[in-house]
């Protein structure tokens, strides 16, 4: 998601017991290609972070494109999950028959390990989104960086029941050489975002789709969010969004890897 004020996201007083765990990564779990079919043993807490033969490297660069080729779209949607907002944007995207890529935050997932569940089973991809939405991740040390993304990797694989995050989204684009290349290491494509929605600041369902609208020609992945507060805007905007993209051509598909 994009930088909202600065500081250490407004994950940071929920989790704040979260950021002295040890540097702990997934496991043994089957790598998919696709977010769609949970497979594989969970990996045990405790598990070092080291590579192993299932984990396959990936690009450090910054995603932006398509699977879909030039009229493609990717939907990504951050902070999640949540109990309440999450299963709404399910059912919006269902109702369209769109997959999108879910950005999730780690202790989110920890809290909400049936939502991760349902995501995946819902044919829709996974990111890892850090431990504790920290905004000023590239201001802080390789140790703490590692920490928040394979911590982060743990908590999703775990709660999706053996499914690994396929990408890595930096809180506030909050990337550097060193956690990019971490990422990647561990089979996460860094991914980034050409729209940014501004649904996180709740300016009006209306507001939001014309953001879309009008900022589309800078790219196709686009940015929304399922926590962090009121996301009826942002339901109500997908509502709206999705059969528009449609009808002007394009594609909904996921950022490349």
């Amino acid at each position: 998601m994009a930088r909202h004020g600065g500081g250490r996201g407004w994950y940071g007083k929920m989790v704040g017991a979260a950021l002295g765990v040890t540097v702990l990564a997934a496991g043994a779990s089957v790598w998919t290609a696709q977010a769609g079919a949970v497979g594989g043993s969970s990996p045990q807490a405790g598990a070092s972070a080291k590579p192993s033969d299932d984990v396959k490297a990936v690009a450090v660069t910054i995603a932006h494109a398509s699977d879909k080729g030039a009229r493609g779209v990717n939907i990504t949607i951050d902070d999640g999950p949540d109990p309440v907002w999450t299963p709404q944007v399910l059912d919006v995207l269902r109702e369209y028959g769109v997959k999108a890529t879910f950005c999730m935050v780690g202790t989110q997932a920890q809290a909400h390990p049936d939502l991760v569940k349902k995501v995946v089973a819902a044919g829709h991809r996974l990111c890892d989104h850090s431990v504790s939405h920290d905004t000023t991740m590239d201001k802080q040390s390789q140790a703490y960086q590692s920490q928040q993304i394979l911590d982060a990797e743990r908590m999703i694989t775990e709660a999706s029941g053996g499914v690994r995050p396929m990408y890595y989204r930096a809180p506030g684009g909050a990337f550097t050489p060193y956690s990019r290349k971490l990422a990647a290491s561990r089979g996460m494509r860094p991914l980034g975002w050409n729209v940014d929605s501004k649904d996180f600041e709740r300016p009006g369902t209306d507001a939001i789709v014309a953001t879309v609208e009008r900022e589309l020609p800078n790219g196709p992945t686009l940015l929304f969010h399922d926590a962090g507060g009121d996301r009826s805007q942002t339901v109500e905007a997908l509502r709206r969004i999705l059969p528009w993209l449609k009808e002007q051509g394009y594609s909904c598909g996921f950022p490349v890897r």
